[in-house]
């Protein structure tokens, strides 16, 4: 069973969360999404719709492979989530130093405290700071 057949709407993410990793991690990550969907392990799109951010991290986090990086990723494309602020992401980070006139990047934490501020949209935020950084 594939995580695609498994009807839990998770099959695109499986292959997305796989494209940034070596071939045969790739297919062991796939595997890993398609036996917990399989084993309703994983919650579906629809299930994901009543759980939180961090509940929905927690969960996915436990994924052999999947990291927070890739769960707010998902969070931010998949499931559009308007409250999300990939604090590790580099092109957060450095976007936040261009838009911000800073000599370094921030580190994760500095940018968790500054990012409350932008609450309950630091998703928008985090795309302008993307942005930032494509105009560079």
């Amino acid at each position: 069973m594939t995580a695609s057949q498994s009807g839990t709407g998770l099959g695109q993410h499986a292959r997305t969360i796989a494209l940034c990793r070596p071939v045969q991690t790739q297919s062991q990550i796939r595997e890993g999404v398609a036996e917990k969907a399989g084993s309703g392990g994983l919650p579906s799109l629809a299930d994901c719709d009543g759980m939180t951010d961090a509940e929905i991290i927690e969960k996915l986090t436990e994924l052999n492979g999947v990291g927070r990086w890739t769960v707010e990723m998902f969070l931010i494309f998949n499931l559009a989530r308007p409250d999300v602020l990939p604090v590790h992401d580099l092109g957060v980070r450095r976007g936040f130093q261009i838009a911000y006139g800073k000599r370094k990047m921030p580190e994760p934490e500095q940018l968790e405290r500054f990012g409350q501020r932008w609450k309950p949209h630091r998703t928008l935020a985090a795309r302008y700071l993307w942005r930032a950084v494509d105009g560079e």
